[in-house]
């Protein structure tokens, strides 16, 4: 019989901060997980966290209990969003504070390499999840730079979602800035494929020079430094995991 701290494979997994649910979803149904030794790809199936020795592609994972935790991140350029890289190139776990490098933080979402601003890091896996997964329609706006002034047409192309390679896109909030220089327009989506911005914006023959999340849900950058972190608070964790 299992002991009180049982949970399923894939809860433990996320919990732990093995990635997120999706990955370590991903993890156990491609045979990559094993319990006590033993290959195992029932997402479901029950684990004691205090006895169970979990590995995932051959690395022990942590499942016992531990304190999760919630960062912004003000990324700078020329930094992947990613735990690690096998080309040796800088990422953000890289780049935190040592106390926080070896406690299974994870990237929420992504932003990519040129891009800058508010990037969340966790070790909790659901914390993740609802955050990147689409029927959650978290909002994200970004400033950013073009060498140009939309059309009233562009504007409403974008206001209606535009035609990428992927399928249409949702219907974005954009308008012009001045106050923020060298940004010159903010847009708000609500989806997050994959370089989402630039490629909207090539869609209407416009190049994106400079790009900065500034907001996902109700958690604002504000004026966290380049490269700084800091903690969310738990009422900031419940907004945006409501």
């Amino acid at each position: 019989m299992k002991a009180i701290s049982s949970k399923s494979l894939l809860k433990a997994l996320t919990e732990a901060g093995a990635g997120s649910r999706r990955r370590a979803a991903d993890a156990i149904i491609h045979g990559l997980v094993r319990v006590n030794g033993s290959v195992v790809s029932d997402l479901r199936y029950a684990v004691d966290t205090e006895k169970d020795r979990i590995t995932v592609d051959g690395r022990v994972v942590d499942i016992k209990s531990q304190k999760h935790v919630y960062l912004m991140l003000n990324k700078p350029a020329d930094v992947l969003s990613t735990v690690s890289d096998e080309r040796g190139r800088r990422t953000v776990i890289d780049i935190l504070p040592e106390k926080y490098r070896n406690i299974g933080l994870h990237p929420v979402g992504r932003l990519d390499k040129d891009s800058t601003g508010l990037l969340l890091l966790t070790n909790d896996g659901d914390f993740t999840y609802r955050l990147t997964h689409p029927k959650f329609e978290k909002e994200k706006e970004y400033l950013l730079q073009i060498i140009a002034i939309l059309k009233p047409h562009e504007i409403s192309a974008l206001q209606k979602g535009v035609e990428l390679e992927d399928g249409m896109t949702h219907g974005a909030e954009v308008r012009s800035i001045k106050s923020q220089m060298p940004f010159n327009y903010s847009i708000t989506l609500h989806e997050g494929r994959k370089r989402q911005v630039r490629r909207m914006f090539a869609s209407l023959g416009h190049r994106v020079i400079a790009l900065s999340r500034v907001r996902e849900g109700s958690i604002m950058l504000g004026d966290l430094g380049e490269g700084c972190v800091r903690e969310l608070s738990a009422a900031e964790v419940g907004r945006l995991s409501g």
